[in-house]
Parts: C-alpha cells; sequence; structure tokens
C-alpha cells in the first residue's frame, strides 16, 4: 500500500471515532472452532472489534494493521474493557508477516491474495485460519466493495487449500452481503 492508502485509512477511523464496533456476527458465530489458549493475530483489523472479542475469549491478541489511529483507538477501547491488546503497525503488502506461530489467524474483510501463503505458514500446527470476505457476486447489490477486493465464487476454499477445512460458507449475510467464509486448520503434524 502507498503512504496514500495509509493517510486514507488513518481519516477513516479518524472520522469513525466513538463508533460502537461490535464482532461481526460471522465471526462470532465461529467460537467453537476457536483455540481457548494461545497466541492470536487479527490481519488489517482496524479498531479492532475482532481483536478485543478474542481477547475477551482469553487469547493473546495481536491487532496488524496500517492505520496507526485504528491501532491507537483499539489500544485505548481494550483498555477501558481491562483486556490486554497488542498492536503492530504494519503494511501486510510491503513488510514480512508478523512472525509466528499463530494458535489462531483471522482475516476479515481485507484481501491480498499473495498474504495467503504467509498465512498459512505462519500457523502453529493444529493452528486455525478464519477468513471472511465478500465475493463478486456482491456486486449484484453494492457497488463496494470494488471488485478487485472480491473473491470469485468459491474461491477461497482454493486459497487455503494446504489447510483442513472445518467449515465453510458462502451466501447473502444477514447484513445483505455476499460472503465467503472458511475456518481451515493447519495439520497437527
Amino acid at each position: 500500500m502507498s503512504q496514500a492508502d495509509r493517510e486514507k485509512w488513518n481519516r477513516k477511523y479518524r472520522n469513525a471515532e466513538g463508533c460502537d464496533q461490535q464482532p461481526a456476527p460471522a465471526i462470532v458465530a465461529q467460537n467453537g472452532y476457536l483455540p481457548t489458549t494461545g497466541k492470536a493475530i487479527d490481519v488489517a483489523g482496524g479498531q479492532g472489534n475482532h481483536a478485543i472479542w478474542l481477547a475477551q475469549q482469553g487469547l493473546d491478541i495481536t491487532l496488524a494493521d496500517i492505520s496507526s489511529v485504528a491501532l491507537e483507538q483499539a489500544s485505548r477501547q481494550a483498555s477501558q474493557l481491562g483486556v490486554p491488546l497488542e498492536t503492530c503497525l504494519i503494511d501486510l503488502e510491503e513488510e514480512p508477516f508478523p512472525i509466528g506461530p499463530w494458535n489462531l489467524i483471522l482475516s476479515s474483510l481485507y484481501l491480498y491474495r499473495p498474504l495467503f501463503s504467509d498465512l498459512k505458514a505462519a500457523l502453529a500446527p493444529g493452528g486455525t485460519l478464519i477468513v471472511l470476505q465478500p465475493t463478486k457476486t456482491n456486486l449484484l447489490r453494492h457497488q463496494r466493495p470494488p471488485e478487485r477486493y472480491l473473491l470469485d465464487d468459491d474461491e477461497l476454499p482454493a486459497l487455503v487449500n494446504d489447510l483442513e477445512i472445518l467449515h465453510y460458507q458462502q451466501g447473502w449475510s444477514a447484513t445483505g452481503r455476499h460472503d465467503a467464509l472458511v475456518v481451515a486448520q493447519k495439520p497437527a503434524r
């Protein structure tokens, strides 16, 4: 991403200060697949709605994002709630993926296809990857996000091909977006 992208995201999060940020119901519904302990990372997690929820579940969570504003907001929120949260200011398209191994990697509404090999490699044996991303079918009802940030229909399972798929779904969500969601696990060796 460029410096202009970083500034764009910082502006977006400055304007969203104080918004009620809850974890996505589709992610919360995967609670049964979450590890109960260990290291987790929320990839491009913005203001930390998922990261804070994961910390409340007992995971040692790191929130990685390109926006310093979003990370500061997430840190304040976590502090107010009394949950530990590590932050990592990173451009995931330009910098190496944070060193694991991770027991859980969550990627929600962020698509950079070359990152999938890093995500799979960074998982601990037995680690879980959860990905939630809109598909191109979403364009039937919505102009955003643009096509370059959308998966092809049924593309997601192929992006996690080295992992065991525990759960996969694709369709219109309660929020009106056409999403693909996968929960996949790295073999325990």
